[in-house]
Formats: C-alpha cells, sequence, structure tokens
C-alpha cells in the first residue's frame, strides 16, 4: 500500500514522494538506503551523519544493515552516527538482519548459519548495542537455514516484538518453502522478504517467490537492483542486452537509464522497495526520480526479456 507525501528537498519539490505500508505499525520509505558498503566509505561519524540527514532531507528515512556487514562493523559505525546528531533516530526506519556467522576453525574462516532461539535473542541485542538504540523498526533472518526450525526462530521472534525491541520481522533470500512455514509459524507475520532482483536476475521469479509476495500483498524489499553496478560496467552479454534496451527506454522517456532500472522495479504490482547502496547523493536522486516515471506496460515486458533469461509464453 502507498502513502503519498508532499517533500520540499534543497529547493525543489519531490511530489508525491511515497512510502510503503509492510504492516498498521510500519512503513518505509518507497527508496532505501543500504549500509553494507560503508566500512569502504572512510567516513567520520560527522560525515556519515551528515549523509543520512541529506537522505532524510529527500525523503528516504529508511536504512537497511546487518551484523555480517564487515562482521559487525557498519552497525557500530551507524551507532557512532546517531551517538553524533540523537536526532536522526526518530526520524528514521531502521532495519537490521541476523543468521549469518562467521569463525576461525582451525586457523580457516567458516561461514555457517544460526536461527536459533537463542542465537536470534543475542544477535539482536548485540545489534542494538551497536547501533545504540533500543529498538528496530525491522528484524530480518538474513539467508535460508538448511538447518532451520521455524517454530524456534519464530518463537524468538515474537518474543523479541513482545519486549518491544523490534516493531516487525521478516526474512532475506528465502524461498516460497521456507518463508510460507515460518510464516505460519509466525501467525502470518511477516511483513517482508528481502530479495535479490535486477534486470538480470529473476530467481525469485522462477522460483515463485515475486508470485507468492503478490497474492499476499507483502512487498519485498530488493537489494542489488542495479546488479553490484555490472550493468553499467561491460563485459558481461547478458549486462550487455540488457542495457541496450534499457537505454534506448530511457531515452524515450528523456531519463538515465538507471532511473529506468528502478521505476522497472516498482512497477511490478508487489509494490517492490528498491535499496540503494551507493554514497553519492546524485544517485539517490536519480532513484528518486523514478518515483515520477510512467513506464508503458509494454516497457516492464520489453526489460523482462531483454538479457535473453526469461521468455513470454
Amino acid at each position: 500500500m502507498l502513502a503519498d507525501e508532499n517533500l520540499q528537498v534543497g529547493g525543489k519539490a519531490w511530489i508525491d514522494m511515497k512510502t510503503v505500508k509492510l504492516s498498521e505499525k510500519l512503513s518505509l520509505s518507497a527508496v532505501v538506503q543500504g549500509f553494507w558498503r560503508l566500512e569502504d566509505w572512510k567516513w567520520t561519524a560527522q560525515e556519515l551523519a551528515k549523509f543520512m540527514n541529506e537522505c532524510i532531507e529527500r525523503g528516504i528515512t529508511s536504512f537497511d544493515t546487518a551484523e555480517i556487514y564487515s562482521a559487525t562493523l557498519c552497525e557500530k559505525l551507524m551507532g557512532e552516527a546517531f551517538a553524533e546528531d540523537k536526532s536522526i533516530r526518530g526520524k528514521i526506519q531502521l532495519v537490521s538482519k541476523t543468521g549469518i556467522f562467521q569463525e576461525k576453525i582451525n586457523g580457516e574462516t567458516f561461514g555457517y548459519y544460526n536461527t536459533s532461539y537463542e542465537r536470534v535473542m543475542q544477535s539482536c541485542k548485540e545489534s542494538l548495542q551497536r547501533l545504540q538504540t533500543d529498538y528496530l523498526d525491522l528484524y530480518l533472518i538474513h539467508r535460508e537455514d538448511p538447518c532451520f526450525n521455524p517454530w524456534e526462530t519464530a518463537r524468538a521472534l515474537k518474543d523479541l516484538k513482545k519486549e518491544g525491541l523490534v516493531k516487525e520481522v521478516g526474512v532475506s533470500n528465502f524461498d516460497p518453502f521456507k518463508f510460507d512455514s515460518l510464516n505460519q509459524a509466525m501467525d502470518g507475520g511477516l511483513v517482508t522478504n528481502q530479495i535479490e532482483w535486477n534486470p538480470v536476475c529473476f530467481e525469485h521469479f522462477n522460483s515463485g517467490m515475486m508470485d507468492y509476495l503478490t497474492v499476499k500483498r507483502i512487498h519485498p524489499m530488493i537489494w542489488s537492483p542495479l546488479a553490484g553496478g555490472r550493468l553499467f560496467k561491460g563485459g558481461d552479454e547478458l549486462c550487455h542486452k540488457a542495457m541496450e534496451k534499457i537505454k534506448e527506454i530511457a531515452k524515450r522517456h528523456n531519463e538515465e537509464p538507471e532511473t529506468i532500472i528502478y521505476a522497472w522495479l516498482m512497477y511490478h504490482p508487489a509494490g517492490a522497495v528498491p535499496i540503494s547502496g551507493s554514497n553519492k547523493l546524485e544517485r539517490l536522486d536519480l532513484a528518486i526520480k523514478a518515483l515520477d516515471v510512467e513506464l508503458e506496460h509494454y516497457e516492464w515486458y520489453e526489460i523482462y526479456v531483454a538479457s535473453g533469461q526469461q521468455v513470454l509464453r
């Protein structure tokens, strides 16, 4: 469900800036700012707080992170920015994730999943400490766990909500079967699945996940909407074919290709919420502009089949 707000930003109006309603308790900005590359930005707490405020001024009030990002460092750096400017936290919706872990075993780093009751409870409380906040607006199980007890994980998520440590819960990178198992254990309480989708990645279309989310009216959050930048680098045949069509459509609309990609994601009836991972405000502005682009219905299909991976039957 989309709600409209009128925002004045830096001397120009972003008309009808939309929010996406995930539940009665939580809405996200129509574009989310992601911080998984935060360590690479090499910013001070003051610089990061300034960037966060510039996002908020643009109506981008939802911030996404995870405990595994840079081995918990990203959460710590965000917490330092919140401490630098204490006004920020009350203006945003804060998202984090748990479930992926790494340990040194016999001198080698080994990655594994843990979605047990004790681990989920402990991870959330540790994230809150690093982020220097009392609660999360949205807490996600980061990836499918092959050794997964949905009833145990659900019990942890329910208890976190009861204790007021999280407002809402969801998952990331789940297929329809594991999503449905946890959602049943949660009494239908999952509010999103954060998944990868872009013009060269259709895993969640082919699995049926997008159909499931659409019929259940659950809005997906979208990571890697620009394929991690691969669409713009060349050297990849799938990306090259997709970008040829995207550039053609962009020329029709007098927009940048990046804006068209975001508009394409938002066009789908699932009501997708893309995550921008860039620290450049001009890139964020291109994502915001997508809210005003009106694609023709056939143009969505042009991009859908452009890479050659998908066909219309």
